[in-house]
């Protein structure tokens, strides 16, 4: 199979990278919307156009795609337009990923370098498990959601669809984040996070919530833009 990558930022060269290691697709270029112009290259890889390419590309047989994009919202837009106009989600996982045989991943799964899953897991559509993150057994990952690198679940955990996790995120056992939820880098989650809400800190506490403000640059609360 042909596949596109749809984003060209840091995302998207992660992605490209391990889809040559993997050697199972043929990848034929990046679509952005911040294309310019006819000639570009990223990571060596051509930028075929922008979103408007896709129906172009449907017609010259390039079937596959991977919606590398950070931010939850947009990655779930573009990846719902794209199954719309009759792509297939290509999976994205590099070589050194170790997922349990009884562990499930849907479509779309995009899993950096020293990512584990253990048993009984299940992730959900077009999730980003990013660089050393780890679900441990039982757990679930909703749909769209963002494992940041160097992110722990312990056993049970549920993470709701849409939900962020930023940089060396740890959450105990049986917990669950809520749908669409944002927790900081470095937050100790210790109690069920609401849907929706911001959350931050050691233990992680939502933000607003009677609690002393944190550090200027503390936490990462944002999705990355891709």
């Amino acid at each position: 199979m042909t596949c596109l990558i749809l984003g060209f930022g840091g995302q998207g060269r992660v992605v490209l990278d391990i889809l040559r290691l993997r050697g199972e697709v043929r990848v034929a270029g990046f679509v952005d919307d911040a294309c310019q112009g006819p000639g570009q290259e990223v990571y060596g890889q051509p930028v075929l156009g922008d979103s408007s390419f896709l129906s172009q590309a449907l017609l010259e047989d390039i079937t596959g795609i991977v919606v590398a994009i950070g931010n939850n919202a947009i990655r779930r837009a573009r990846f719902e337009e794209a199954l719309g106009l009759g792509f297939t989600p290509i999976s994205a996982v590099h070589p050194s990923v170790v997922i349990a045989a009884d562990a499930r991943a849907d479509a779309g799964l995009q899993a950096m370098a020293g990512v584990i899953v253990n048993p009984g897991a299940h992730i959900g559509r077009n999730v980003i498990l990013n660089t050393a993150a780890t679900v441990d057994h039982d757990c679930v990952v909703g749909d769209h959601a963002f494992i940041g690198p160097g992110s722990h679940l312990g056993g049970n955990v549920t993470v709701g669809d849409g939900a962020f996790l930023g940089i060396g995120v740890a959450v105990l056992p049986g917990l669950t984040i809520g749908e669409g939820a944002v927790v900081g880098a470095g937050a100790v989650v210790v109690r069920d996070i609401p849907p929706g809400v911001t959350a931050m800190g050691v233990p992680a506490r939502v933000a607003g919530a009677d609690q002393p403000k944190a550090s200027p640059g503390a936490a990462q609360t944002d999705p990355p833009p891709r």
